[in-house]
């Protein structure tokens, strides 16, 4: 069985959490004060995901998320009364994997816990430029603007393409191939679309790009 560590100083908050959990089969260990946290992060470590509230006694929930990033990609999940962009961005950018804002919904925080305990989409980001790619939250985060762009599904699976790739030249024909299938029928110049979309998203100059190019009669090329 999985096990997952919520470090929560609100006793209510956290009987709620680990009672749901533990029918939903997880193993819960918790915590509710910074301090003992921040002396069993070998322990904590060790777990599936680890559920962490900002504000808690003693150590906040970012010096403990700076700490566990120093030695473990655990997935984290940070709670917070403070669903603020600026908060957000300063968890994301110290490594957690997603943000929750309080008062949650039950079933939103079940349904993330389950997505990041999937092994096949844990510590999912990427980093191009100035912006890091939150694959599970749909997100792409401007650590130097504080900015958070929402992605769509298509996106995200043609970023995940041009990563899988990179430095490679990907044709059209298997981007759409492979993104939209036998069964649709995009133009080419959806493909443009996109890329230009890219460009705004990810180059400091969109006219003169580092990181997507265009290889004239092929296809295009993710350069790192």
């Amino acid at each position: 069985m999985q096990t997952i560590t919520v470090i929560e100083d609100e006793k209510s908050i956290s009987e709620m959490i680990r009672l749901n959990l533990e029918m939903d089969g997880f193993v819960v260990e918790l915590f509710d004060d910074g301090r003992d946290a921040m002396e069993h992060i070998s322990q904590i470590i060790l777990s599936d995901l680890v559920v962490l509230d900002v504000m808690l006694p003693h150590f906040s929930g970012l010096d403990i998320c700076k700490k566990i990033r120093e030695i473990s990609k655990v997935p984290i999940l940070f709670l917070s009364a403070k669903g603020t962009t600026p908060d957000k961005i300063a968890g994301l950018k110290l490594g957690a994997n997603d943000y929750l804002s309080k008062p949650f919904d039950l079933e939103e925080l079940l349904l993330r816990v389950h997505i990041l305990t999937q092994k096949e989409v844990m510590n999912e980001t990427y980093q191009i430029g100035h912006k890091i790619i939150h694959f599970s939250t749909f997100e792409v985060v401007n650590c130097e603007m504080n900015e958070v762009h929402l992605l769509s599904k298509k996106e995200i699976e043609l970023l995940k393409l041009f990563i899988e790739k990179v430095g490679l030249v990907i044709s059209r024909d298997e981007i759409l191939d492979k993104i939209w299938g036998k069964d649709q029928f995009p133009t080419s110049r959806t493909i443009d679309n996109f890329i230009l979309n890219f460009r705004k998203m990810f180059e400091e100059d969109p006219k003169n790009p580092l990181f997507f190019h265009s290889i004239r009669g092929v296809g295009y090329k993710l350069t790192i």
